[in-house]
């Protein structure tokens, strides 16, 4: 034993090397050890070098044939696993919307028509708010859902869902009737919250059920006009992982056609909703600032801020909400739920002036200036800073006129448009949609006083477009006084002082001013 580990210093012990030969010797009955050389390694002839060499080729390649093949069937499983998740996630999604449904169905509506029932308020607003929400809910829930769950259960055998959609996607097009009432029933629903008490009460009550999950009536009715178009997404992520030959190609190719013409109906009313959206949460996060979800309001920026105090030089966190027509100044509010801000200044963006100023103590700083207050701002970099003072440039822009079909009542009086009161106005400083006999502000009129022959003493005319109102003042004297105020009016300026006394138009000389001629179009 000493021996043979003396004779292989390098290589394991001899009595290993020995065992090896002896073992093969006996095992193949031909040793490859040469006899009487003790020690001596085996050899092996050039043919066995060359067969071992080739076995071990032929072995390689076997092993990478068997990977490739591992690799692709593992490849194939995983583009099926991702077909069926996406499956998966329709029948999810479409359990969760069929409960929302239910709830804006069986809880909002029934409980709402229970009450108008007894006179407190129209069942006629009621049906006109929640339009044929009825209809859809008993579609998915009767016909869709319970297809795509009998599907999912029979997915190993038959792993698709094109045929499925394209059996029930033409009656999407129930949706184009309720997203074309949508911006109807948000108003209905606020002016009936104002107007009506138990309406309101009603709905608090069912919004702080769990089943509501903490959101408000008008976040669960975005729901419907949302589906449509994630039905679009999903089914063409479906199609992407499909295989070209695949049977279900064909149908689920003209669902996807479909799907994408009803969804045409839903993306205007999607764009106008994601700020209603927008408008809701800034509701909720400033309480009791329910003039915040109005039709007219664009929302443009938020962010935080901080104000720098003209007594001393300390900045205060403040957060500012920027719309198109007004500018709300905010400090935060320490609660544990509810609002987060309180509103402390409105500025209306109609006359406000942004100015970029230096404070060698303070970086980033900027000035914004309204009728109301004046505020100086710090940003949190020069870009912050930037940003701000373009989008309050931006919010400058002339407003949004609301068409006809978007409002069923007065913006201004809140009466509700109908064969008396259906001549219109919009008022070119907000772009409201009012009645005639409210009052329209003046901004964008021209005023003409030049004398003409036919008309009356002491009159003059405002006119914009194609429309010309005249009037005749009791005398010249108060004439030139309401012209002076006009004026101001007409351009949008203030002036740098309040009128003195005795020079300015006052209630009682508004009652001399006599209208002498009606609207001309």
């Amino acid at each position: 034993m000493e021996r043979a580990e003396r004779d292989h210093p390098s290589g394991g012990t001899g009595e290993e090397k020995g065992a090896g030969r002896l073992v093969n010797g006996d095992a193949t009955g031909t040793s490859t050890v040469v006899d009487g050389v003790e020690g001596s390694q085996p050899l092996r002839t050039e043919a066995e070098s060359h067969s071992g060499s080739e076995g071990q080729e032929l072995e390689s390649d076997a092993e990478n044939g068997h990977k490739k093949e591992g690799e692709s069937s593992e490849q194939k499983e995983t583009n099926e696993q991702k077909l069926y998740k996406i499956a998966s996630e329709l029948l999810k999604t479409e359990k969760a919307y069929v409960a929302r449904l239910n709830l804006l169905d069986q809880v909002f509506s029934a409980k709402l028509m229970e009450e108008a029932a007894k006179g407190t308020f129209p069942a006629e607003v009621v049906k006109n708010i929640f339009s044929n929400i009825s209809s859809v809910h008993t579609f998915h829930s009767q016909f869709l859902l319970p297809d795509l769950e009998r599907r999912m259960g029979e997915w190993e055998s038959r792993p698709r869902i094109g045929d499925i959609l394209l059996k029930l996607t033409p009656f999407l097009k129930m949706y184009a009737e309720y997203v074309k009432n949508f911006d109807q029933a948000m108003e209905l629903l606020k002016q009936w919250s104002d107007r009506s008490p138990p309406f309101k009460a009603i709905i608090q009550e069912i919004q702080c059920q769990e089943a509501c999950g903490s959101l408000t009536l008008q976040h669960h009715m975005l729901e419907p006009v949302q589906r449509v178009p994630r039905y679009e997404m999903l089914l063409k992520d479906y199609l992407k992982k499909l295989p070209p030959d695949h049977p279900d190609r064909p149908h689920a190719e003209k669902s996807l056609e479909i799907i994408a013409m009803a969804a045409t109906h839903s993306n205007s009313a999607i764009r106008k909703s994601d700020n209603l959206k927008k408008l809701l949460e800034i509701y909720e996060m400033l309480g009791d600032e329910e003039d915040i979800v109005n039709a007219s309001n664009e929302f443009i920026r938020e962010g935080h801020i901080l104000k720098l105090a003209a007594r001393n030089t300390s900045a205060m966190e403040r957060y500012l909400f920027l719309f198109n027509n007004m500018l709300l100044y905010c400090v935060p509010k320490f609660s544990l739920g509810g609002a987060k801000y309180t509103v402390r200044t409105r500025i209306g963006i109609d006359g406000m002036k942004v100015l970029e100023t230096s404070n060698e103590d303070y970086p980033h700083t900027f000035q914004v200036s309204g009728k109301e207050r004046t505020l100086e701002l710090q940003a949190s970099s020069e870009q912050d800073k930037a940003g701000w003072i373009k989008t309050a440039e931006l919010g400058k822009r002339a407003p949004r006129w609301i068409r006809d079909n978007e409002v069923t009542m007065c913006m201004k009086c809140k009466e509700i448009f109908n064969a008396l009161t259906r001549r219109r106005h919009h008022c070119r400083a907000c772009g409201f949609d009012v009645k005639a006999q409210c009052t329209i502000p003046l901004l964008g009129y021209c005023v003409d006083d030049s004398p003409r022959a036919t008309d009356p003493p002491a009159s003059f005319r405002l006119s914009q477009s194609k429309s010309v109102h005249s009037f005749a003042a009791e005398s010249e004297e108060l004439k030139l006084r309401w012209l002076k105020v006009i004026r101001v009016a007409v351009t949008g300026t203030v002036p740098e002082c309040p009128p003195p006394d005795g020079d300015g138009a006052s209630m009682n000389d508004s009652l001399a001013l006599e209208s002498t001629g009606n609207e001309s179009s």
